[in-house]
């Protein structure tokens, strides 16, 4: 099917559906690299004309990625919700977005229609809203999950703690997460990046995490970032998986690449399940993703890096998780530029995994040969905030010291609870009130004010001697 539309007297033909949703996206630098982007402001625009008029049913009947050779693509139209459509099944995409922008579509009304929704469904609409959409639409939807603690109720924004250590040094990990909790800081996860993934080394820094959380009966839930494939294996060798982690993208080529397929994330999801380890809710998979993942493993079979990004979702989606991120900086500037381009893809990617259910947190991060600086991330952790973003990540001194990238501080985290009076999930903000750390106003003690219980506790042990 040929795809057509005028823009400024001129006409502008686009062979393919996959043709039309990359010369409607933004510009950036991922799709220009890859040859997909638009050649002109007109042409977006027109690209964007055609977009708005096709059916949301079109995305149904033609698939971007082969049914017959991508595990991906079978998941997303075998899973599909009719019924949940229906809703939507006569509108265009540009009624769509019209649809989302009412005032009276709420967030029930969104929780509903999810189901039927499809990852290019929605990643066609985003690219017909400016910033200040995605962030309105975003903001009315909840998406809440459990494991030991509530996350993403309204009025909440939690936080990955995030102590990693070029060395996977115990004591400089111990002193990352003390400074953090300190500042209140932690009740999404903690979670480490381990410099040597191996299984006797997360092994032992998931058992190093786990006793410090039951010494003091932190109710949050601890990670080790490592490969689902050695997840499975500690759990099997008795280890304390409270949540297994894994990067996602959006085709089977591309999971082939991270070493995974569906398959592998049932085994696993299964597997934490069993474990029963949750108190208050048992969502035990935690993903992560980030635009231009597929483009980076040559398995983008020529469809934009944001369009890509949202079949992510889709894989993320089908195992029910407690955290999703989009790390959208840290690819690099091959595929995000500079710091507004990963402004308007963290909001499309918070947008897209809203819409779909998924409960979206984002790392506000930028790699140091990146044309995008703090005031960026400053920028971003607000909007992100205004959106209802459910969690934001967290690292020491904004500077992560061994995956070398940028990303936001233990303070910031502070500074947008007192700009906008967001909190930690409840069971959290409990136990940091009973630990001294915050005053009846839910702020943070001065620690000028005198140690409190949690730096006593840890000052008399051998945990962050």
């Amino acid at each position: 099917m040929v795809y057509a539309g005028n823009f400024g007297g001129e006409r502008h033909r686009f062979d393919t559906l996959a043709a039309v949703l990359a010369c409607a996206s933004p510009a950036r630098s991922g799709d220009s690299l890859a040859g997909l982007a638009a050649h002109s402001a007109a042409q977006r625009v027109a690209a964007r004309a055609v977009l708005a008029d096709l059916p949301l049913r079109h995305f149904l009947d033609v698939a971007l990625v082969p049914y017959e050779t991508d595990e991906v693509t079978r998941l997303i139209i075998d899973g599909h919700d009719a019924a949940a459509f229906a809703l939507l099944a006569a509108m265009t995409v540009g009624d769509f977005r019209d649809w989302l922008l009412l005032p009276e579509t709420g967030s029930a009304a969104l929780a509903a229609v999810a189901p039927g929704l499809t990852p290019e469904m929605v990643a066609a609409v985003s690219k017909l809203m400016r910033n200040q959409d995605l962030i309105v639409v975003a903001q009315k939807v909840r998406v809440v999950t459990a494991f030991r603690n509530t996350i993403g109720l309204p009025g909440r924004l939690s936080t990955r703690l995030q102590p990693n250590h070029p060395a996977d040094d115990p004591r400089g990990i111990a002193a990352a997460v003390l400074d953090g909790l300190i500042h209140g800081v932690g009740d999404a996860v903690i979670g480490i990046n381990p410099a040597s993934d191996s299984v006797p080394g997360a092994q032992a820094l998931l058992t190093m995490l786990d006793d410090l959380r039951e010494r003091y009966a932190i109710p949050t839930q601890t990670c080790v970032l490592t490969h689902v494939t050695n997840a499975i294996d500690i759990i099997a060798r008795g280890g304390p998986v409270d949540l297994v982690f894994q990067s996602v993208a959006g085709s089977e080529a591309a999971n082939r690449g991270f070493g995974i397929d569906l398959a592998l994330l049932r085994e696993a999801h299964d597997a934490a399940l069993g474990l029963g380890r949750g108190t208050v809710g048992q969502n035990v998979m935690y993903f992560e993703t980030g635009q231009g993942a597929a483009l980076s493993a040559n398995a983008h079979h020529g469809v934009d890096q944001q369009t890509m990004e949202a079949r992510a979702y889709a894989v993320a989606r089908a195992f029910d998780p407690l955290l999703v991120n989009t790390v959208v900086g840290f690819i690099g500037p091959e595929y995000l530029y500079d710091g507004k381009e990963i402004i308007r893809a963290a909001l499309e990617d918070h947008f897209c995994g809203k819409l779909l259910g998924l409960p979206m947190g984002c790392d506000a991060c930028y790699t140091n040969h990146a044309e995008a600086d703090q005031d960026d991330m400053d920028t971003l952790m607000t909007v992100l905030t205004v959106a209802g973003c459910n969690f934001l990540i967290c690292v020491p001194g904004n500077d992560d010291v061994m995956l070398s990238y940028q990303s936001l501080s233990y303070h910031d985290a502070l500074a947008l609870r007192a700009m906008f009076g967001t909190r930690a999930a409840p069971e959290f903000e409990a136990w940091l009130a009973a630990m001294d750390l915050i005053a009846p106003d839910g702020s943070i003690r001065a620690l000028a004010a005198g140690p409190a219980t949690l730096v006593r506790a840890l000052a008399g042990s051998g945990v962050a001697a």
